[in-house]
């Protein structure tokens, strides 16, 4: 029964190893997180101690990610690559560039128009250190905004604006008590997206976000990732955003990720004068990520 309570524990631990060096993810816009939501770990990983000039403990080795997003349902691909790292352990400094490009058009995509660019610079602060003042219950927690600006050709046809800031706190714990080890996150977003921002921004709104990933080996997670739809203002209310995924720890630098993701139905743009549930469509999700 020791020799079990052994290999449970070692396994936890192995897991909860391999998970602190796959994630966070560069998420779609540069964020330390999964694909679409931040996590309140800040990216990259510590140099080397030793030596006079040794960056550990000052700024951490950065880290980029690449993604790709197949919305088959309406022929739209998305492209997004993201770089980040950290200063003095608690701050995160991050960019993001997302290309989109859409071959069959709703009314969302000006027809004219082939593709769209965007551009993201993110900030986070880790205000609380996961399992601080001793206590194993804790979660991390951070608080962070992103800076994001497209030039979409429909902003001014739609009244848009170009660019726009969110502001999110989030919370995150891996609980290693369980027989297999679990990531839970959660959070709040303040933002004026339309369409993640892709399309422009319009008004405020708050809404939740939060995920969840299971390690059932030291090298897999599994999970879901949840984002509540933006209420824009004017009628204008983003899809809520679904994911299911599988992350595989393939080293210590390289996480490869695959994914199903549901954002909504382009269509519905202002289709008999509704903008509710707004988004683009379904389809696969595949990332790169890698940590020097």
């Amino acid at each position: 029964m020791n020799k079990i309570k052994h290999a449970a524990a070692a396994l936890a631990a192995s897991a909860a190893l391999s998970l602190a060096a796959g994630v966070p993810l560069n998420n779609l816009q540069g964020t330390g997180g999964i694909a679409f939501n931040p996590l309140a770990y800040t990216a990259g990983q510590p140099w080397e101690s030793g030596g006079t000039n040794s960056l550990n403990g000052i700024v951490s080795k950065p880290q980029v990610g690449a993604w790709y997003v197949n919305l088959n349902q309406k022929s739209i691909n998305w492209y997004a690559a993201g770089f980040a790292f950290t200063v003095l352990e608690r701050l995160e400094l991050s960019a993001g560039y997302g290309y989109v490009n859409a071959h069959k058009y709703g009314a969302l995509i000006d027809r004219d128009t082939r593709h769209i660019n965007t551009y993201n610079v993110g900030a986070k602060l880790k205000i609380l250190d996961e399992n601080a003042f001793d206590t194993p219950f804790l979660p991390a927690i951070a608080v962070g905004g992103v800076y994001k600006y497209t030039d979409s050709p429909t902003v001014k046809a739609l009244k848009l604006d170009n660019e726009g800031v969110d502001g999110y706190i989030v919370a995150t714990k891996l609980i290693t008590q369980t027989p297999w080890p679990i990531l839970l996150s959660a959070g709040l977003l303040v933002s004026d997206e339309v369409v993640n921002g892709v399309i422009g921004h319009n008004h405020y709104g708050a809404a939740a976000f939060g995920n969840i990933d299971i390690l059932p080996a030291s090298n897999v997670a599994i999970g879901l990732e949840y984002k509540q739809g933006i209420d824009a203002g004017d009628g204008i209310r983003n899809h809520d955003y679904f994911d299911a995924h599988v992350a595989w720890f393939v080293t210590e630098k390289l996480t490869l990720v695959a994914a199903f993701a549901e954002t909504g139905d382009p269509d519905k743009f202002y289709r008999d004068g509704s903008a509710k549930d707004l988004g683009v469509g379904s389809g696969l999700v595949l990332s790169a990520q890698y940590q020097f």
